[in-house]
């Protein structure tokens, strides 16, 4: 006789890992982290792996990833380098050509949300922003007819994923030329091998990777083979243009000598620029002398709208800054951009001596009344952290700061409230009595 079978209690979609073996089994504290809406796990959480046996011995580009029970979590990308060792893309249980046709659906998803904000004024902007666009690892980005894609993990070092990326751009945006471009320390990391230097496409034979683009109306230099990131930094397109609106707002063009602004790592001119359409006179400083050959450049491009008297001035920002503030060096507006001083949390407590020392010298300098735009791009440095290192300098400097506003990255650098990695910039804008 047989007896009746025994019921199962519910089980989620896919069930087991047991019914795959190959794949990775993680930790309760990542399975937790992956549950709550991230998309990381670290290789410290990783407590089982099984890997597929490939001819060339390859590791597999997708991974099965199931909690500490055995239950199925979804699908990763697998980097058996990084730090970050899982990067899920789904869910479920999905095949690499499943994978694919979610890339395909995702690249063109992210696209059409930036549409609204590329016309006549700004044709530049970030097509994907990675983890945000459930795309992690793949970064785009439009300067005019050029778009410039990074794969910044291992999992995505496949022709089909470059062959993919590559079709859904052109029939979304016909470019003049798409290249990929590395990133340096991501490519260590995740020991990805140097892409091809040929383009990815062109349109004809004569493309350039050179060219120029608009952002707010003002146009600026573009060359794939050189610059930082992609080529410029897209993130701070509304911060440009916040930091001139209140430089009229609070009439600082009125000033006897027309308004005075400083521009600390001003890289190829941004903020200096933008401000140079309402103040006289500018100055702009950088370490890198490749940068302000770039950024006096773009004031060439934009002297039918600039009348400004611009100066670009190669230096280190901390040294400058100590020399002029005890110099007596005066300002009506000071532009604070440096780079990320944090790339982990052990560097956060050097990190934020350095704002509050740039920020100390910066309102040193500043008339009353005058205007500061302090930002930081350090993910591991919060914006409370932020605020409180400015708080301090003003103290120090016995001066008054009124907040105007809080700022972040431009709409086109998305921030997902499950990824806190994606809130990365942040910028104050100041009153300084």
């Amino acid at each position: 006789m047989v007896k009746p079978a025994r019921p199962q209690p519910n089980t989620p979609r896919n069930a087991h890992a047991e019914a795959s073996p190959i794949g990775a089994r993680i930790t309760r504290r990542a399975a937790d982290r992956l549950r709550s809406g991230h998309l990381w796990v670290y290789a410290s959480d990783v407590e089982a792996l099984k890997l597929p046996d490939r001819p060339d011995n390859a590791p597999p580009l997708l991974l099965q990833v199931a909690d500490d029970r055995g239950l199925l979590l979804g699908t990763a990308l697998y980097s058996p380098s990084s730090k970050i060792a899982l990067r899920l893309v789904s869910r479920d249980a999905i095949s690499e050509q499943q994978w694919l046709t979610l890339l395909e659906a995702r690249l063109r998803k992210a696209i059409a949300r930036r549409r609204p904000l590329l016309d006549e004024r700004n044709d530049a902007c970030r097509l994907c922003f990675s983890e945000a666009d459930e795309l992690p690892g793949i970064v785009v980005d439009k300067y005019a007819g050029l778009v410039i894609l990074q794969l910044l993990a291992k999992g995505l070092d496949s022709v089909a994923v470059r062959e993919t990326c590559v079709r859904v751009l052109r029939e979304e945006l016909s470019p003049q030329a798409i290249l990929e471009r590395p990133d340096p320390r991501m490519r260590e990391l995740e020991s990805l091998a140097a892409p091809a230097l040929a383009p990815l496409f062109v349109a004809n034979a004569a493309v350039s990777t050179a060219t120029r683009f608009r952002l707010n109306g003002l146009e600026f230099h573009f060359d794939a083979n050189s610059g930082q990131k992609t080529g410029a930094f897209l993130d701070q397109r509304s911060n440009y243009a916040a930091a001139a609106s209140w430089a009229l707002k609070l009439e600082l063009q009125s000033r006897p000598d027309g308004g005075r602004a400083l521009d600390v790592c001003c890289y190829q001119g941004g903020f200096a620029l933008h401000l140079a359409q309402n103040l006289r006179h500018v100055v702009g400083i950088d370490a890198s002398r490749a940068s302000l050959e770039v950024a006096e450049q773009n004031l060439e491009a934009n002297r039918a709208r600039i009348a400004a008297q611009v100066e670009w001035v190669e230096a280190d920002a901390f040294q400058i800054l100590r020399d002029w503030s005890d110099a007596g060096e005066r300002f009506d507006a000071i532009v604070l951009d440096p780079p990320a001083f944090a790339k982990s949390t052990r560097a956060v407590e050097g990190a934020l001596r350095g704002y509050k020392e740039l920020n100390l010298r910066a309102l040193k300098m500043l008339r009353p009344g005058g205007l500061l735009v302090t930002c930081s791009c350090s993910h591991h440095v919060g914006a409370t952290e932020l605020e409180s290192a400015v708080a301090s300098a003003a103290a120090d400097a016995s001066r008054r700061v009124r907040l105007l506003e809080r700022r972040g990255a431009a709409l086109d650098h998305p921030v997902v409230l499950n990824l806190p990695e994606t809130e990365y910039l942040k910028c104050l804008v100041l009153q300084v009595e």
